[in-house]
């Protein structure tokens, strides 16, 4: 069963077995407007909760996706090296941004589901 988490940052986190898919929302492509361009992680980066994993370009600002969990990087989407729009047509299905297998226990207390997500982003924070 998968399970689908947010963070204060605007990124997603879906959870299937010991894999972690991590991507932007809707509302953070919304914000940063038409995608032009992504640098990914390495494969294999040993990641700590909070290193910059990956940089999205966007005509009108650039913004750097922290990732919220301690792992290692199993998977990149280099689907989006040449269609970076991806990330506003489907940020939270094929715009995916990489997967990372966690080094620690993963605990999930720390995000929002998509309830308490939708509340955060109404509250203005």
């Amino acid at each position: 069963m998968t399970q689908k988490f947010y963070t204060k940052d605007h990124e997603w986190l879906s959870i299937e077995e010991n894999i972690v898919t991590i991507g932007v929302t809707d509302f953070a492509q919304e914000q940063l407007g038409d995608v032009v361009f992504i640098e990914l992680p390495e494969v294999g980066a040993d990641l700590i909760e909070g290193d910059e994993a990956a940089v999205i370009e966007s005509v009108k600002a650039a913004g750097e996706i922290a990732v919220p969990i301690n792992g290692t990087v199993v998977a990149i989407n280099e689907d989006l090296v040449d269609q970076p729009e991806l990330l506003n047509t489907a940020p939270e299905d094929e715009g995916w941004i990489f997967r990372v297998s966690p080094s620690d226990g993963l605990e999930t207390a720390s995000f929002m589901d998509a309830e308490q997500y939708q509340k955060y982003i109404d509250s203005g924070e």
